[in-house]
C-alpha cells in the first residue's frame, strides 16, 4: 500500500452532494496521509465564500481561479488524497493533469444530491431543473475520466473499496475498477485488457482452487494450488459436476478462509459459484469470466446453481463473489459462434438499459470494452436494489422464460445459452405487441448469424417446460415484456393463446 501511495493520489470527483469531501477525509485517515479539498482552498484564496464570488464575477471567472487551485493541487498531491468540485474536471487541463493519477468517481442520486446541495449556497443548486440536467450532462464526463466507480455509499463504502483501489497498483495500465453492491455483500469488478496473463489477482489471501473446463484451461493459466476442470458443455451444469468439485476441494483440503476461482464462462461460473456456496457451509469465491454472456452478464450478481432433468438452475444459491476479474482479452479466444450467442445478453441488457447503452448497441458494432463495463454496470445497478429476485431483478429474466424451456427441451444440447435465450427475446417482444423494435432486434440478431426461431423439439413440450419455470408463482408464470428500451417490467400475466401463439412463431417447424 505504501508504494502506491507515494506513487500516485487518491483524487475523488462527482456531482454535487456524492460527499467527496467526508470520503476523502475517511480514505486519508485510513492511509495516514493528508486529504486536500479544491472548494476550501480555493475560499482561502479568494477570501470570501465560492457563492458570492461566483455570483459577483460569474462562472467563467470562477471557473479560471478553480482551474488554477486545482493544477497546484494536483502537483503536490502525490501520495494524498483530494477532493474536487463537481465542475472541476469541466477543464481540459484538469483532465489532463488528472492522468498520474487514481481517479474515483463517487455517484450520487439526483434527488439525493438536490437534498444534500440545495437551500445553502451552493450558486447551481438554486433551480432544481436545471440542477437535474447539469447531473446529466456530467455523469458521462465523470465515467470517462475515472479509473473507479463507485456506487452512492458513504464513508463505509469507499473504506470497504479501498483495498481494491489501491490494489489497482498492480494491475495492468488501463484497468478500472467498478465496486459493485448488494445486501449481502459488496465487491470489486476490475475490467482490463491483459489482467489474466499479467498475473494480477484480487483478493491476495487464502489459497486458490481454480475451476475451470478442459477447453478454458488450454487457453488461460490462472496462479493456484488446485485446478478443478470440468467437462465442457451446458450438459455438464448439473449435481454430479458440483459433486466433483465438491469432492474435490475435500480431497485438496479447501477450508472456508480459501478461494474457489471460477475461471470459464456461465457453466464454469456457476457451478463454482454453487460449490463455493455450499462447501463447508460457505466459502470464498472469485469470477474470471473468459466468454462475452459471462463478462457482460452472468459474473455478476451472486446467482449459483445447477440444472435438473426437469428444469433449468433448479438447484442453486445466491452467493455474491469476492471479486470478478473482467479480461476483454480473453474473448480472443473464442469462436465467433460463441460470441455471437454472447452477443444476445448484450442485446437484453441495453433493452433493460435503454439509454446511452441501448443508443450504443442497436448500431450493430463490435462490443467493445465500454460496452462491455455498460452492461456490467446496468447489471450491477438492478442487483443492488433487488438482489434476491422480490421484485426489480426480475427484468433480467427478460426472454430467458421461453429461452430456458426450449434449452431444456432440446437437451441443453442443440443451443448455446444466448441462442435459446435469443429465440426467447423474440418472442418476449411478440407477446409486448412492439413489432418495430422485435423487428430491429431481431436484424442485430441475424446480422450475427444467430437463429431466429428452434427446431428439435415440439411447440407442446417447450410450453409444458414453461409452466414448470423455476419463477412460477400462484401457479402461474410471470412475464417480462418491453413498453420501449428502458422501460421493461416484470410480472405480466400472458394468456395461453398469446403464448403458443409466440412460441409457434419462433418454431421453425
Amino acid at each position: 500500500m505504501e508504494g502506491r501511495v507515494a506513487e500516485r493520489a487518491l483524487v475523488l470527483v462527482g456531482f454535487m452532494g456524492a460527499g467527496k469531501s467526508t470520503a476523502a477525509r475517511t480514505v486519508a485517515a485510513e492511509l495516514g496521509v493528508g486529504a486536500m479539498d479544491s472548494d476550501r482552498e480555493l475560499e482561502q484564496r479568494l477570501g470570501e465564500p465560492i457563492a458570492s464570488y461566483f455570483d459577483r464575477e460569474g462562472e467563467a471567472a470562477f471557473r479560471e481561479r478553480e482551474e488554477e487551485v486545482v493544477l497546484d493541487l494536483l502537483e503536490s498531491a502525490r501520495g494524498g488524497v483530494v477532493s474536487l468540485g463537481g465542475g472541476a474536471v469541466g477543464s481540459e487541463r484538469v483532465r489532463e493533469a488528472l492522468r498520474p493519477h487514481t481517479v474515483v468517481q463517487l455517484e450520487v442520486d439526483p434527488e439525493d444530491a438536490w437534498r444534500r446541495a440545495s437551500g445553502g449556497e451552493r450558486p447551481l443548486a438554486r433551480d432544481q431543473v436545471r440542477f437535474d440536467q447539469l447531473h446529466r450532462d456530467r455523469e458521462p464526463l465523470y465515467a470517462s475520466i475515472a479509473d473507479a466507480i463507485l456506487p452512492p455509499g458513504g464513508r463505509d463504502a469507499i473504506r470497504a473499496a479501498l483495498p481494491a483501489l489501491t490494489a489497482l497498483s498492480g494491475a495492468p495500465e488501463g484497468t478500472r475498477l467498478v465496486w459493485a453492491g448488494a445486501d449481502s455483500g459488496s465487491y470489486p469488478v476490475f475490467f482490463g485488457a491483459g489482467l489474466i496473463a499479467s498475473g494480477f489477482f484480487f483478493p491476495g489471501d487464502g489459497r486458490r482452487f481454480v475451476v475451470t473446463d478442459a477447453n478454458v484451461a488450454r487457453h488461460h493459466a490462472v496462479a493456484a494450488d488446485e485446478w478443478i476442470e470440468l467437462e465442457p458443455g451446458e450438459d455438464r451444469k448439473t449435481l454430479a459436476a458440483a459433486e466433483d468439485v465438491l469432492r474435490g476441494l475435500a480431497r485438496a483440503g479447501a477450508e472456508r478462509g480459501d478461494l474457489v476461482v471460477a475461471v470459464g464462462g456461465g457453466v464454469v461460473g456457476d457451478v463454482a459459484g454453487f460449490c463455493a456456496a455450499v462447501y463447508q457451509r460457505g466459502m470464498r469465491h472469485v469470477q474470471v469470466p473468459t466468454t462475452l454472456v459471462a463478462q457482460v452478464d452472468s459474473a455478476y450478481g451472486g446467482k449459483t446453481g445447477v440444472d435438473l432433468p426437469e428444469g433449468k438452475n433448479y438447484a442453486g444459491a445466491y452467493h455474491q463473489p469476492s471479486a470478478v476479474l473482467c479480461d476483454p482479452s480473453a474473448l480472443a479466444t473464442l469462436p465467433p459462434e460463441e460470441l455471437a450467442a454472447g452477443y444476445v445478453e448484450v442485446v437484453k441488457t441495453a433493452l433493460i438499459a435503454g439509454g446511452p447503452l441501448w443508443a450504443r448497441v442497436r448500431q450493430g458494432g463490435e462490443v467493445d470494452l465500454e460496452t462491455v463495463i455498460g452492461c456490467a454496470r446496468a447489471k450491477l445497478a438492478v442487483v443492488a436494489e433487488d438482489e434476491r429476485d422480490g421484485g426489480r431483478r426480475q427484468v433480467l429474466n427478460l426472454g430467458h422464460t421461453v429461452g430456458h424451456a426450449i434449452e431444456s427441451a432440446t437437451g441443453y444440447t442443440r443451443y448455446r445459452h444466448g441462442e435459446a435465450v435469443g429465440i426467447g427475446l423474440l418472442a418476449a417482444l411478440r407477446l409486448s405487441g412492439r413489432e418495430p423494435l422485435r423487428a430491429e432486434v431481431a436484424e442485430l440478431l441475424a446480422a450475427r448469424g444467430l437463429p431466429l426461431a428452434f427446431e428439435g423439439a415440439a411447440v407442446d413440450d417447450v410450453l409444458a417446460l414453461v409452466e414448470r419455470d423455476k419463477k412460477r408463482s400462484g401457479g402461474r408464470v410471470p412475464f417480462v415484456l418491453v413498453e420501449a428500451p428502458g422501460g421493461v417490467t416484470p410480472g405480466h400475466e400472458i394468456t395461453a393463446d398469446d403464448l403458443r401463439a409466440a412460441v409457434e412463431e419462433v418454431h421453425a417447424g
